[in-house]
């Protein structure tokens, strides 16, 4: 896989772990604090192996600046359908054009490439 498209595939994978890690426990609220933290980590540490992986490969045609850039657009656009999809909360006008106006502001650094 090439090294341009093998990080971004790890990083959504990435994401999607992390996401269901930082807020997958707040359908499951009747839990104790200390099972919600437990099981967070486990799934951020398989999280981990896509992360740092990813940005290892895609460091040799990526700055660390459009790794970063990337990986938070790719949160971005997961956590919104995470959102929608699992915890069933829309997502009015104004995340969407927040969340476009964060990806406008990303384009920027890729300019010149």
């Amino acid at each position: 896989m090439s090294p341009h498209t093998a990080p971004v595939l790890m990083l959504i994978a990435s994401n999607v772990f992390m996401t269901f890690a930082w807020y997958g426990h707040l359908k499951f609220k009747a839990s104790p604090l200390w099972l919600a933290v437990m099981a967070s980590w486990g799934i951020a540490f398989i999280e981990y192996w896509f992360a740092v992986p990813a940005n290892r490969i895609g460091s040799a045609v990526y700055s660390a600046a459009e790794l970063k850039t990337m990986q938070e657009v790719i949160t971005l656009v997961v956590f919104a359908g995470f959102s929608v999809l699992y915890l069933k909360e829309p997502l009015g006008w104004n995340h969407l054009i927040g969340f476009c106006l964060i990806a406008a502001g990303a384009a920027f650094i890729f300019q010149g490439r």
